[in-house]
Order: structure tokens, then C-alpha cells, then sequence
């Protein structure tokens, strides 16, 4: 792939994948007169470019260096582009985490211009396959941007699945240690896991309403056969929320039967406890009034040693007797 001091944009014939000479790689694909641009994380430099070359809204360029945008749809009808915002869970190493990555887009009757906040891998794993597939690319690029754009989205909801699995997976994992005996061992994954729970709903909330506009606005790029397209990217969103609200039910569940699970064995030992002690009480008693310095029968004698020993049994004998009947062991 060599590298170009600039973007150069072909709208005919075969596809071309470039790299402009700078920090942040510029990734191109043309084919069937539409061109994809890819860029990851770009500078104030090349989004200039970028708005210069397309004629974006200064505002945008803005929205694409900044480091968080909330997930919205500008329409520049005037201009004929739309400018899209959305946020997407990634697994984030460094806090080791869920967090959100931002995916900027614009798209317009013969451009799509993807730009990541971070690599996201589906957008990479499409764009490569475009790349290296000439017949895909010409297929695909022939059907219009809107269709460009589901493939691309379609690409990202799917990639959020695993990870609701993986939640789903650790959920059951705390289940099975709850009750093997690892109670107090699972407060900490409980915790984790309901904190991946509120920051995947943080992702994924605001970009309900998101969809649902542009469902309605991305028409105009899109095939009359194609129209319906993006109530399936609208129903994923959907079931995504849906999941998160059950396992949300789900892991509050676990928080409060794993209370309860401590609180009861932390209730036998001190049923435990309380029952050796009652015993042991009766024993000092008993132990205590021979102990006095008094003269009682059988003074200093083995008799009297063997008669105390044995009423020491008894009363032993007779309190588990009656917490056995009483069932308090």
C-alpha cells in the first residue's frame, strides 16, 4: 500500500486502498463511483482536510476531534450529507472495563466516511474484506451508501452479542460458586459484572432514540427494495437493551440471594456458637459451686471427682436431648 502525500480519490473502475503520509493512516476504497474513507482517531489536520475535501460544517470537524460526543443525527439537507454519532461497548484494557467508543460518520449520495474515536475491529475486519475482494467491493459499493452503512452497523450490532453472552456466562459462573460454598468469594464478581451491566446500558441507551431518527432520515440513500434495512439495525438495538435489562434483573437477583446465602450461614455458626455456650454454662456452674471453699460430702475424694464428672454428663446429655427434640441441631 504505498504512501501518498494526499488523498487520491478515484471514482471509476478498480478499487484502491491508500495511506496518507501522515501519523493517522487515511484508508480509501472506491468502486462502482462510491468511495469509503476510513480514518482512526484523526487530528485536527487531516479532519480539515477531510471537511475541505467533502464540504462538511466547521461544527463537525469540531465533533470529530472532540474527545465525547453524545449519539445524535445532524441533517444538512442544503448540503446533502447526514452526520451520524454513535457509541459502541469495546473492552477497555488499561481500567479493564467496558467503555465506549465513538463512531463518527457521514454519509452522502457517493461517499461514506467512517471515523472511529479508537479501532473498532468490525469496521477494520469489513473494510479489509472490501479491500481484498474485488467482487464484494463492487457488489457491495454498487448498491448505494445506505446500504454501505447498514453493512457497516449490521457489522457492530452483531459484535455486540458476544459480549452480552460473555456477561450472560459470568452470571451463570456466579450462580454455580454461589452455591458450592463460595459465597463471600462471589461479592466481588458480583460486583464487576453489574458494573459492566450499568456501563454497557450507558453505551447503548442513548443511541436507541439515535437509530430510530435515522431510520427515518437515511432514506434518501437508500434503494426503494432497501428501505426496510435499518428497522432490522433498530431491532438489534432493541434486543441488546432488552438483554441488559433482564440480566440486570438477573444480577440483582444474585446480589440478594447471595445476601441471604451469607446471612444464613453467618446465622448457623452463631446458632452454633450459642448452643456451645448454653452447655458450657451449666458446666461452670456446676464446676463453680464445687470449687467454693466450702466442705461439702465427699471432700477430697475420688468419689466425689467421679459423682461431679458424671452429673457434668448428665446435664450434657440431657441439653442435647433437648435441642434434638426442640430441632435446634
Amino acid at each position: 500500500m504505498p504512501s501518498l502525500p494526499r488523498i487520491k480519490r478515484r471514482t471509476r473502475g478498480r478499487g484502491t486502498a491508500e495511506v496518507v503520509a501522515r501519523a493517522t493512516p487515511v484508508r480509501q476504497l472506491d468502486a462502482s463511483g462510491l468511495t469509503w474513507v476510513n480514518v482512526v482517531g484523526p487530528d485536527l489536520e487531516i479532519a480539515n482536510m477531510l471537511s475541505e475535501r467533502f464540504g462538511w460544517h466547521p461544527l463537525d470537524v469540531e465533533d470529530i476531534v472532540s474527545k465525547r460526543q453524545r449519539p445524535k443525527v445532524d441533517d444538512y439537507e442544503d448540503d446533502g450529507y447526514l452526520f451520524i454519532v454513535l457509541h459502541f461497548p469495546v473492552y477497555d484494557k488499561t481500567i479493564q472495563r467496558l467503555n465506549a467508543a465513538e463512531l463518527d460518520v457521514f454519509i452522502g449520495p457517493d461517499y461514506l466516511v467512517t471515523i472511529p474515536n479508537r479501532e473498532l475491529l468490525p469496521v477494520t475486519r469489513l473494510f479489509a474484506r472490501c479491500e481484498n475482494d474485488e467482487e464484494l467491493r463492487e457488489g457491495l459499493f454498487a448498491k448505494g451508501t445506505g446500504r454501505l452503512l447498514y453493512e457497516v452497523l449490521d457489522d457492530l450490532f452483531d459484535y455486540c452479542f458476544p459480549i452480552l453472552d460473555k456477561i450472560g456466562h459470568k452470571l451463570d459462573s456466579i450462580e454455580d460458586d454461589m452455591f458450592e460454598g463460595h459465597a463471600e468469594d462471589v461479592v466481588r464478581d458480583i460486583s464487576n459484572v453489574k458494573q459492566e451491566i450499568i456501563s454497557y446500558r450507558k453505551v447503548i441507551k442513548p443511541g436507541r432514540s439515535t437509530l430510530r431518527a435515522l431510520e427515518r432520515r437515511v432514506d434518501k440513500f437508500l434503494p426503494e427494495e432497501l428501505d426496510l434495512y435499518f428497522d432490522d439495525i433498530v431491532d438489534s438495538a432493541e434486543r441488546i437493551w432488552d438483554q441488559l435489562d433482564n440480566y440486570k434483573e438477573v444480577v440483582d437477583g444474585l446480589e440478594s440471594t447471595n445476601e441471604s446465602v451469607i446471612s444464613h450461614r453467618q446465622n448457623d455458626v452463631l446458632r452454633v456458637l450459642t448452643i456451645f455456650s448454653v452447655i458450657v454454662l451449666p458446666l461452670t456452674l456446676i464446676s463453680g459451686i464445687f470449687g467454693m471453699n466450702v466442705v461439702f460430702p465427699g471432700e477430697n475424694s475420688t468419689t466425689a471427682f467421679w459423682v461431679v464428672i458424671g452429673l457434668m454428663l448428665v446435664t450434657i446429655i440431657g441439653m442435647f436431648g433437648f435441642f434434638r427434640i426442640k430441632r435446634w441441631l
